[in-house]
C-alpha cells in the first residue's frame, strides 16, 4: 500500500449536470475541480453526498470518478467517495476508483436494516482488502443511517492494514477529543461537519472535508493557514466571517446551496437532479447576501 498523508482543506466538488440531458457536465466538473486546485486546496474528494453520488446510476458514475481523477492530474490527492448498501457493490466501487487513479477512498455505510458492530467490520474489512490504496472511514449517521463510534473506528484502523483515517461528520466535537485520546494523537482524523471547523482543527483534525471552497475557497484556506500558524485570533477572525456562509450552506442542502453559490461566482454547473431543486429566488438572494458581508464578489 502506498503511502498517502491528507492535511489541511480537502474539497468536494459538486458533479455538473448539463442543462440539454441532465447527464454529468464532464467539461464543468474538469474546470470546477481545476479551480478547486489552483485555489490551493490540498486534496479533492469527488462523489461525495455534495457530488450527488446517490443519484448517479454506475455508467455515471465511473464516467465522474475516471475525470476527476484526469482533471486532478495527481497535482493534489484524489480521495473518492464509496457508499453503498451492499459489501459486493462497494468493493466493485472501490476497484473502479484504484484503477482509475484515486489516491483513497473514502467508504460510507449505508444501511436499510441497523448494523452491528460485527457487520461492519466485516463490511470495512472486505473493502480494504480489495483495494491496495488507503481506505478513510467515513461516519455521518445523519445520512447514512449508521454511526459508528470513536471506539469502533480506532479499533478498525489498529486492525486493518489499509484503514488509516477517519471523517467524523456526526456534528459531536467530544468524538473527536475522543479519537485523539484513544490514538495518543497519532490517528489521522477530519473534519465533515463545516460549523465545527474551528474546534476540530483546536480537538487535533489533521484536515477539514468540506464543500465550502466552491465558493469561499480563500477563506476555508486561510482559516487552516491562520490555525497551521497558530495564529489563534486571526483563525477566529476568518472563521467566524465564514461562519453564516458555512450555516446557509449546510442547512439548505449542500447539492442544492453550492451549486447556487457557484453561480454567484461565475460559474453555472446546472441544477441539482430530482428530487432536489435549485434553491429559489430568496434563497439565491440571501446567499448573496451573505457572501457579500463576508467579503465575496459576485457576478449575478
Amino acid at each position: 500500500m502506498g503511502a498517502t498523508t491528507l492535511e489541511g482543506i480537502i474539497a468536494y466538488p459538486v458533479t455538473p449536470f448539463s442543462p440539454i440531458d441532465s447527464s454529468p457536465d464532464l467539461d464543468r466538473l474538469t474546470e470546477l475541480i481545476d479551480r478547486l486546485v489552483r485555489s490551493g486546496c490540498h486534496a479533492v474528494a469527488p462523489l461525495g453526498s455534495t457530488g450527488e453520488s446517490a443519484y448517479l446510476d454506475d455508467r455515471e458514475w465511473h464516467a465522474v470518478a475516471e475525470a476527476s481523477v484526469s482533471a486532478v492530474a495527481g497535482r493534489v490527492p484524489t480521495v473518492v467517495g464509496i457508499a453503498d448498501l451492499t459489501t459486493r457493490s462497494a468493493v466493485r466501487r472501490a476497484r473502479f476508483a484504484e484503477q482509475a487513479g484515486a489516491d483513497v477512498v473514502m467508504v460510507l455505510p449505508l444501511s436499510y436494516w441497523r448494523l452491528d458492530e460485527r457487520e461492519i467490520t466485516r463490511h470495512y474489512t472486505e473493502i480494504a482488502d480489495a483495494v491496495g490504496i488507503p481506505l478513510m472511514i467515513y461516519n455521518n449517521p445523519a445520512t447514512a443511517g449508521v454511526d459508528l463510534s470513536p471506539e469502533l473506528m480506532h479499533r478498525l484502523v489498529e486492525r486493518v492494514e489499509n484503514i488509516t483515517m477517519v471523517k467524523e461528520s456526526s456534528g459531536d466535537i467530544q468524538r473527536m477529543h475522543r479519537l485523539t485520546q484513544l490514538s495518543d494523537g497519532a490517528l489521522p482524523f477530519y473534519n465533515g461537519s463545516n460549523p465545527l471547523a474551528l474546534e476540530a482543527f483546536a480537538a487535533g483534525a489533521a484536515g477539514w472535508c468540506t464543500a465550502a471552497p466552491c465558493v469561499i475557497p480563500d477563506l476555508t484556506l486561510g482559516l487552516y493557514r491562520a490555525v497551521r500558524d497558530g495564529d489563534l485570533d486571526a483563525a477566529r477572525e476568518v472563521f467566524y466571517r465564514q461562519l453564516p456562509v458555512l450555516r446557509f450552506l449546510l442547512d439548505g442542502g449542500l447539492p442544492t446551496t453550492v451549486k447556487a453559490g457557484l453561480v454567484l461566482g461565475g460559474l453555472d454547473v446546472g441544477d441539482p437532479r430530482r428530487p432536489l431543486l435549485p434553491l429559489d429566488e430568496a434563497g439565491t438572494a440571501r446567499l448573496a447576501e451573505l457572501l457579500a458581508a463576508a467579503g465575496i464578489r459576485t457576478f449575478v
